[in-house]
């Protein structure tokens, strides 16, 4: 039984902007807003939009990643036929190959795509975080008749040259692509998402991969083809959230509008779009008597007897008595111990910071500073990690880095 649109995401990317956050893990298992990880979006799109089948192509460091996924039960994608299926790299007759562009990746998983003979693929990044509804973006795709669509959001002109930008005509069919131009001819930039007919998408997939010159790339080659043969090709507005996590300011920021949902547009507890994800069991969280809590996201099993400001505790976080978290993202049995200072920063998963130590803190006149702290680490007492300090090796008492 064909499916009408089955979902390709990409989650091999290595991250590198994320430095020690992802040295140990690919980015889209990276943890985000207090119990999630980037992936959970992705994911939770498709099942909310009605994708039941979802190949998620993985390469860089995907253990994390295929335990945290397992058989796509908590995102109701444990299907007979369909659900969620782990693509890495595989052994064919004629030898191993990575995947050599984001094109490559869907062009060796041709086959997999043919099981479900879809009339449409929508290709999806694993790096985002974004609340969309897939299925007005396929009727839009519909109604226009088209071949290939990509989802873009309008952005100030002063960024545009930051991003891939598609000029589109009145009727938004795109006429031009430029990739991070210095000369922008649009502010539409392009979200990374497509739309396209499946015997559109083959048809361009091995004529990529037969041109020995190509960066087997969707930016650099795919879409440009497309342009080249005057295929029917249209710009979707999406106006919801969305935001590339890619490095560590974005992820730190898109971590601090988590707390400000009502004016950035991004809320974790709206019911009639459920973001899901594979819970920690853990028992309830616990604030102290004397403790200070605000505006703070707290999950299961944190105990707090310290004062937590405007930041976001993951799951079996203990903030001890006296010390000071801030504008922080701590990631998952993270400890911090009395009299720490923690502001402005992103600590990793089960590290212990100690009595007395200080992890960053807003740097003067560099609003990007936030300094990050790797999983499994301690940072000893009164060690101080600076505001842009990139932490990858335990500290000792009293030691600093800047």
């Amino acid at each position: 039984m064909a499916k009408e649109m089955i979902a390709m995401l990409l989650a091999g990317g290595q991250g590198s902007r994320l430095y020690t956050l992802t040295e140990k893990l690919a980015k889209p298992a990276v943890p985000f807003g207090g119990k999630y990880r980037i992936i959970d979006f992705p994911l939770s799109n498709c099942v909310n939009s009605g994708i039941d089948t979802v190949g998620i192509l993985t390469q860089y460091q995907p253990l994390v990643l295929n335990e945290y996924i397992g058989n796509g039960q908590p995102w109701d994608l444990d299907r007979l036929y369909g659900g969620v299926h782990v693509l890495p790299p595989y052994q064919k007759s004629g030898g191993s190959d990575w995947y050599k562009g984001t094109a490559n990746a869907i062009y060796q998983n041709i086959s997999f795509i043919e099981r479900y003979d879809p009339k449409y693929v929508i290709i999806l990044s694993g790096d985002q975080i974004c609340k969309q509804d897939y299925s007005d973006f396929l009727e839009f795709h519909k109604a226009k008749n088209a071949e290939f669509s990509v989802a873009v959001m309008e952005v100030p002109w002063e960024e545009a040259p930051r991003f891939g930008l598609m000029v589109a005509d009145e009727n938004d069919r795109i006429t031009e692509f430029q990739e991070k131009p210095k000369n922008p001819k649009s502010n539409l930039a392009s979200m990374g998402i497509y739309i396209f007919n499946w015997d559109i998408l083959k048809k361009y997939l091995e004529e990529d991969e037969a041109d020995p010159n190509s960066e087997n790339d969707f930016g650099n080659n795919i879409i440009p083809n497309l342009l080249r043969d005057n295929r029917q090709m249209y710009a979707y507005h999406f106006s919801g959230y969305w935001k590339d996590v890619g490095t560590i300011h974005s992820l730190w920021e898109a971590n601090m509008e988590v707390l400000d949902a009502e004016s950035s547009g991004i809320n974790l507890f709206d019911e009639s779009w459920k973001i899901h994800s594979r819970n920690v069991g853990m028992t309830g969280h616990k604030i102290s008597a004397g403790a200070e809590v605000v505006n703070t996201m707290v999950s299961d099993g944190c105990r707090i007897k310290g004062n937590v400001k405007h930041s976001i505790l993951f799951a079996g976080v203990k903030v001890e008595a006296d010390a000071v978290v801030e504008d922080a993202v701590i990631m998952g049995g993270t400890t911090i111990k009395s009299g720490a200072v923690v502001k402005h920063c992103i600590v990793a998963e089960n590290v212990t910071i100690c009595e007395n130590a200080v992890v960053g803190a807003m740097p003067s006149g560099d609003e990007d500073g936030v300094a990050t702290v790797g999983s499994g680490l301690i940072i000893g007492e009164n060690a101080v990690v600076g505001p842009n300090a990139i932490v990858k090796n335990d500290m000792k008492g009293g030691e600093e880095q800047w």
